[in-house]
């Protein structure tokens, strides 16, 4: 499996924010042909405190090359397009293979 892990930085308008996640963007993501997990939520700490991110999200592939061939696709391009969109805070994005020892 292959991941990609996307974290968003605390945006101006949360709420703005989150009604064009939850409402365009996830929908973009979840129309890629070879996404395999898709999953995001809204971060928070044990003691309250803001958190480093917003938002993170975190999609799998069953390889590199098909993560690959998705974001080249038309729909992967689309989601991509999107970020300016809604993320103009910033986002950060770590891709690796997964390691499971259990």
């Amino acid at each position: 499996m292959y991941r990609l892990v996307a974290a968003y930085n605390h945006p101006e308008d949360p709420e703005k924010f989150l009604e064009h996640y939850r409402n365009v963007h996830s929908k973009l993501a979840l129309k890629q042909q070879g996404i395999r997990n898709y999953e995001w939520g809204v971060c928070s700490t044990p003691d309250g405190s803001t958190p480093p991110h917003f938002l993170v999200a975190v999609c799998d592939w069953d390889s590199k090359e098909a993560m690959l061939a998705d974001m080249a696709s038309p729909e992967g391009q689309q989601g991509a397009a999107d970020l300016e969109n809604f993320a103009q805070a910033g986002v950060s994005f770590d891709f690796y293979e997964i390691t499971k020892d259990i």
